[in-house]
């Protein structure tokens, strides 16, 4: 599949967003609204043209670790629905936490995005933003609540706070500081700017309602002192906004109509809508100053939907930092791993992972979705577009004892087979057969179970795309573990050629030749965990690691796959899909990694 087009006419899944969003759009909710080329405040937009954006969306990461599969819904419902609507999507970063946050994120978060296939860039113009330049709007915004007597400087300890804030059946109670004169509250502010207070010391707070039902409005924290080294603005500020008190703002300063996410944040929507809209009402101050007006209506509005949850997966960047710090996996990018750069190591597609974050929809409730469900849609992509191959993961030599006989030892019986069977443009490949070829160890059995049609003493199966074997016993050493097969060819029963169907098998194995098999690497993975919910109800998810989630195995190849660059695809016939490892490939020494088998292994 190819990247998602601005043109696609593709039925989508209805979800209550998309009826909300289309609703809005026709009624024209946001149509008078005006955009100033770049995010600012009020009079920044008001000067600006009309927004040739019916809506705007935004994707916001914080860059603080790398992102996993279920940001890939978050990142193919924003910009999927600003694609779909005639609107844009910003990618921004919410870096206000400078002590999680670096550049190796950023970087990260960038490229992953780029690589699900959506991008920023709309009519020349890049929507690549950082809520960090914004701190200056931030904290004018600050300074305004403050003059309008809706903020203060608390310099209660964070225990103290923590305690009168109550709890879900107690109201909280007043801090001392939180009627303290508005003179005295900016020059303490401006003090806690200019690095003159400890870190810890003080904090500003939203002056709301300590009574509240709702914890969130019962005077939230809006800055912090924090001196920490900033990976954009470097060491500028000692103070920074809290995320809650930022969000909005940078919702607002970008023209974000939509802003959706998850619904944990559900309870912060009345917070949220009470910030901006103190910040876009005007108000006349006591010296007879008209202040505020600082943002434009309409306001972003906040619109939550259920998180998407993946079976065999844990999403906690705790613990999936745990996984590589104690080398339970080989690092971010461990094809185990439910991040994306790991899926894409893995060799799942972008489509793959665009359609089942669109199948899955968005609903008001949390959902957990099956593991499966990713690995059909691979399949499903992967099955129309992905060259087949030959390949013998378990080998054991095959000796074909009458070769020499019928052809002479020296000769090599061309064969060759569809590159693909639905796409004849693609061409064949082409390989050869001879005296010795390698075939699956679990092809051959002395004493074959019941239903067993593959090679056995005294009987015959078809070599893919060969000649008709018979099989004459096997060899066996010290231990009696089997070291080659036997057979003889069948004359006169090459694929393809007359009268080859004559004999009649039930059964047919894959091969390859020793003489221009190449030699590679397979990696087999697996789920990394054996329970569906691997942490549930506090259960250390180490308990349910899944000791066969990597097999590392020395195979071989059909020659079509010699000098391979990496991220190549293949089916395997009969193995599944794999894929050039994008790291520890190499023309000569190839390394292919697992995708998906043919069909679903844990399926009940």
């Amino acid at each position: 599949m190819s990247a998602p087009s601005k043109n696609d006419t593709t039925a989508k899944p209805a979800n209550f967003l998309r009826t909300l969003i289309e609703r809005e759009v026709q009624d024209g909710v946001y149509a008078q609204r005006h955009w100033g080329g770049t995010p600012g405040d009020g009079a920044h937009h008001a000067a600006g043209p009309a927004d040739p954006a019916k809506v705007r969306l935004r994707f916001p990461p914080e860059p603080n670790g790398y992102l996993h599969i279920g940001h890939a819904k978050s990142i193919c419902l924003n910009f999927g629905l600003a694609r779909d609507f005639g609107g844009v999507c910003h990618l921004r970063f919410d870096d206000t936490n400078p002590e999680a946050e670096e550049q190796e994120y950023v970087d990260a978060i960038i490229e992953m995005v780029r690589w699900l296939g959506w991008s920023w860039d709309v009519g020349g113009t890049s929507h690549l933003y950082y809520a960090s330049n914004y701190f200056d709007f931030m904290y004018r915004a600050a300074e305004h609540l403050i003059e309008a007597g809706l903020a203060y400087v608390d310099e209660q300890s964070a225990d103290q706070m923590r305690a009168s804030r109550g709890d879900f059946t107690t109201p909280g109670t007043n801090s001392p500081w939180r009627d303290r004169p508005v003179a005295e509250n900016l020059a303490r502010f401006r003090e806690m700017r200019d690095g003159r207070h400890a870190d810890g010391s003080m904090v500003l707070r939203a002056r709301i309602d300590m009574a509240s039902p709702n914890i969130n409005l019962r005077d939230p924290a809006l800055y912090r002192i924090k001196r920490a080294h900033h990976h954009n603005t470097g060491d500028t500020w000692c103070i920074y906004p809290m995320y809650a008190y930022a969000h909005p703002i940078e919702d607002a300063l970008e023209n974000i109509t939509h802003s959706i996410c998850t619904l944990e944040f559900e309870d912060q929507r009345p917070w949220y809508d009470w910030l901006l809209n103190k910040l876009a009402d005007t108000l006349t101050l006591p010296d007879g100053r008209v202040v505020g007006g600082l943002l434009n209506r309409p306001l972003p509005k906040q619109h939550e939907f259920g998180r998407l949850n993946l079976s065999y997966v844990i999403t906690s960047k705790r613990k999936l930092r745990a996984l590589v710090d104690e080398r339970i996996v080989d690092g971010w990018d461990d094809p185990r791993m439910p991040t994306l750069a790991g899926l894409r190591r893995r060799g799942y597609t972008p489509a793959a992972v665009r359609k089942m974050a669109e199948d899955t929809g968005a609903s008001k409730t949390n959902a957990w979705i099956d593991y499966g469900v990713l690995e059909g849609a691979v399949r499903g992509d992967l099955e129309a577009q992905a060259p087949r191959a030959m390949a013998v993961i378990d080998p054991v030599p095959l000796k074909l004892g009458n070769w020499a006989e019928l052809f002479g030892a020296e000769h090599r019986e061309p064969c060759s087979a569809p590159a693909h069977p639905q796409h004849p443009e693609l061409g064949q490949r082409r390989f050869s057969l001879g005296p010795q070829v390698w075939i699956e160890r679990e092809d051959f059995a002395e004493t074959p179970p019941k239903g067993f049609f593959r090679l056995f003493p005294g009987n015959r199966v078809r070599l893919k795309y060969g000649m008709v074997i018979e099989c004459r016993g096997c060899e066996k050493d010290a231990d009696g573990r089997v070291t080659s097969v036997l057979a003889n060819v069948v004359p006169d029963t090459k694929s393809g050629t007359p009268g080859a169907d004559a004999v009649k098998v039930k059964g047919t194995i894959t091969w390859v030749g020793m003489h221009d098999g190449v030699a590679a690497t397979l990696n087999l993975y697996d789920r990394l965990f054996t329970e569906a919910q691997p942490d549930a109800g506090g259960r250390d998810f180490r308990e349910v690691l899944n000791p066969g989630s990597k097999q590392v195995l020395r195979g071989f190849v059909e020659p079509s796959l010699a000098a391979l660059p990496a991220d190549m695809r293949f089916q395997f016939e009969r193995h599944g899909y794999f894929v050039t490892d994008r790291v520890d490939h190499r023309a000569e020494s190839p390394v292919f990694n697992r995708i998906t088998g043919l069909k679903d292994g844990w399926a009940k």
